[in-house]
């Protein structure tokens, strides 16, 4: 049985509807916690290593002290070119190790809508096209170095790109699961009413899109570990 590890930055963002994806593929999870365990671990693993989202920016090392080894094990990990994909927070890492600016954007992203995917060969969110995927982020950033461009949205340009096929960087949330998604409206109450969001409606639209994304996102996943000689 091959291992995944999973670096998670709040609790109840995990690997969700992905979780059973990797089983199926006789994988286990393991799960670190950024900021609490060593990730050292994690980050030398030569299988695949996800790196998940939460609530702090990159550049909140000051308050975030943790983060500046954690930048510096994305960077160790990422010149050994190991199979790794980051989500949200992960992406932002990732593009920050790579050299890329992070910043805090003109607006908030919360909520459901489609991507514009670009036109590349043997494109890794083929799956996702014209499907509304969750966005959830305040921070941005600029496409890394020798990275090729993924996935836009109608209100940032850098949604997704890849570093060859191991490294793949994800702004939105394709791990979502129908039934966990109260959890999120829980846990991020205090920026979904700081940034306006009417909580029904979006929960109302988690319900219409969530389950739609759970089977598009475990086709994606599938293909990535197939481009990767991991299934």
């Amino acid at each position: 049985m091959q291992t995944v590890y999973a670096i998670q930055h709040i609790a109840f963002e995990d690997l969700g509807t992905w979780e059973d994806v990797l089983y199926q593929h006789n994988y286990r999870v393991r799960y670190v916690e950024a900021g609490v365990d060593d990730l050292s671990q994690a980050m030398n693993h030569e299988g695949l290593t996800i790196i998940l989202g939460g609530p702090i920016g990159v550049y909140e090392t000051h308050d975030y002290p943790f983060l500046e080894n954690e930048i510096s094990l994305i960077k160790q990990r990422l010149e050994k070119k190991l199979p790794t994909i980051g989500i949200c927070l992960g992406a932002q890492l990732i593009a920050h190790a790579l050299g890329a600016a992070v910043y805090a954007g003109a607006h908030k992203e919360i909520g459901w809508s489609t991507l514009q995917l670009s036109q590349v060969d043997h494109q890794p969110l083929a799956a996702l096209q014209n499907l509304n995927v969750l966005h959830w982020h305040g921070d941005t950033f600029d496409l890394p170095p020798d990275a090729e461009h993924l996935a836009s949205s109608a209100v940032y340009q850098n949604q997704a790109y890849r570093i060859g096929t191991a490294i793949l960087g994800l702004q939105f949330h394709p791990e979502v699961a129908a039934e966990q998604l109260e959890k999120w409206l829980i846990g991020h109450t205090a920026e979904l009413r700081q940034a306006g969001i009417n909580i029904g409606q979006l929960r109302s639209y988690n319900e219409r899109y969530a389950p739609l994304l759970e089977d598009a996102s475990a086709t994606m996943l599938k293909e990535y570990l197939k481009q990767n000689d991991l299934i």
